[in-house]
């Protein structure tokens, strides 16, 4: 918690006057013994609600957690965004568990707040009637959009689709399992974007199969990709080489793929690497001076006979803005825009030259960032796709802070960060809520028995899945998983989740 964040943003927000800097400093440490049998709600299952919850855990000893989930499974994009070949990042689901196993914590399941007042639903307005504090987790659940001329598709082309909703597929989440990627109708896919997740997606597309059915990927999945015709995958971005977001730890993973060459345009390279602005710019960012430098090892030009030979390849290619999708009878391509860059690399601007350049492919993937969505009742910033907050404090349109109401993880900061990073968050949001309560500026509100009772009104119990209801699905996943020689076979339909649950 930055106790010098709140002093410099003092002026422009309207501190309700018991609130006081100073004196949380001094007593934040003993919050333990004043905190009593305060309610704190959290909306959102995911990662950031799981960490403020054990953050809270951890610092206070009355504190009562009631955990809010759209869909049965709890742990968001740990189980549904995270890519399966990458289990060591979902051994935290561990530590969730154990938070939900806590008698201080309870988990609604199956439970979405909604912006409406319906029934078997709640609202942000509703909890906070009843709770001390609510932690808005949510996360950002739609995608941005590239707004081109034939994104949403033509007559039997689906267009472009976002990154998220392919990742969502092949993990299992429900409401994405009625996509149908088209993998068979043309050799190669074009990804939008020069981010980790647009990676993830081109190292699932090009593994082979029988590499990957030993994960926790869904069986749909990999007989689709059994049937794949994709060779060649094709990364594309508007700016250069030294723009990129992705990570060196997943362009390894890449080299490391059976039979896939990597490609790009060594000559760019070599330019904006070896360039005076470049090597100062490089000499700073050092992570990025090793992955161009893995980058200039590992790949062949695509004028290399090499690139033309290989059976499978991944090309970065770079300076390249989609303007259109082309259907052409049963073609699509993609058209883009050239650029060239115009400012040094740490603000290098991509502008467009006159020419263009067609690129045939059986799928568009556009992997250009995240969007958080609003909920009603709750401020948020449409400009900046979150919920505007000062350390995890949730202020208004006239910077008043609003009193009990928080954010942590996506919606806190937007779409960025790995888990360590939300991890890290979600414990400075938790860190406010302690000092709110040990300063006694928040912790008014209703009993245990009239939380309950709201919840009762609301008629969820019919809806709701417990934590010891998500255990029965885990086991069951596991024993489905095992059977098949994999880690777990997730259930992607909410329906039969409840079934399983429920004994059916």
């Amino acid at each position: 918690m930055s106790i010098a964040l709140l002093q410099i943003r003092a002026s422009a927000v309207r501190i309700p006057p018991t609130f006081s800097v100073e004196a949380n400093a001094a007593r934040y440490f003993s919050a333990c013994q004043i905190i009593e049998d305060k309610n704190i709600a959290v909306v959102g299952g995911g990662a950031a609600g799981f960490y403020t919850a054990a953050r809270l855990l951890a610092k206070t000893n009355d504190v009562n957690i009631d955990i809010f989930e759209k869909l049965p499974a709890p742990h968001g994009l740990v189980r549904y965004g995270v890519a399966p070949d990458h289990p060591e990042v979902k051994n935290c689901m561990s530590k969730f568990n154990e938070v939900a196993k806590d008698t201080r914590v309870r988990y609604f399941g199956n439970i979405p707040i909604d912006g409406h007042d319906k029934p078997g639903c709640l609202t942000v307005n509703m909890l906070r009637s009843v709770y001390d504090g609510v932690v808005l987790s949510y996360g950002a659940s739609k995608d941005r959009r590239l707004n081109i001329p034939g994104e949403d598709g033509n007559g039997g082309h689906v267009g472009v689709i976002s990154a998220r909703r392919f990742v969502a597929w092949y993990n299992g989440l429900p409401e994405a399992q009625d996509l149908e990627p088209d993998l068979t109708s043309h050799d190669r896919v074009v990804i939008i974007g020069h981010g980790n997740v647009a990676l993830d997606c081109a190292r699932i597309l090009l593994t082979p199969p029988h590499v990957l059915e030993k994960t926790d990927i869904t069986s749909n999945a990999i007989d689709k990709l059994k049937q794949s015709k994709i060779r060649h995958v094709e990364m594309v971005g508007r700016r250069g080489p030294l723009q990129v977001s992705f990570t060196t730890k997943e362009l390894r993973e890449m080299t490391k793929i059976d039979n896939v060459q990597i490609v790009s345009d060594l000559e760019l390279l070599e330019r904006e690497c070896e360039s005076s602005e470049g090597k100062d710019y490089l000499s700073q960012m050092r992570p990025l001076k090793r992955m161009m430098d893995l980058l200039r090892k590992c790949a062949i030009s695509p004028t290399d006979p090499q690139a033309a030979q290989a059976s499978k390849t991944f090309t970065l290619k770079f300076l390249m803005s989609p303007q259109e999708v082309v259907y052409d009878g049963g073609l699509q391509k993609l058209r883009f825009q050239i650029n060239e860059l115009e400012g040094s690399p740490a603000n290098a601007k991509a502008v467009a030259k006159d020419a263009t350049t067609d690129i045939p492919c059986a799928m568009v993937l556009r992997s250009i960032g995240y969007a958080s969505t609003p909920l009603d009742g709750v401020p948020f910033d449409e400009k900046k796709r979150l919920v505007p907050n000062i350390a995890g404090r949730v202020i208004d349109s006239e910077n008043n802070l609003v009193e009990g109401l928080y954010v942590s993880g996506w919606i806190k900061r937007g779409p960025v960060g790995v888990i360590a990073t939300t991890m890290q968050d979600a414990y400075r949001t938790a860190d406010a809520i302690v000092m709110d309560l040990a300063n006694n500026t928040i912790g008014h509100n209703a009993s245990r028995a009239a939380v309950d009772q709201m919840l009762t009104q609301a008629n969820i119990d019919q809806n709701r899945v417990s934590n010891d209801g998500w255990k029965r699905l885990e086991q069951f996943e596991f024993a489905a998983g095992e059977a098949l020689g994999k880690p777990r076979e997730k259930v992607t339909s909410v329906q039969k989740m409840l079934d399983i649950i429920r004994n059916k």
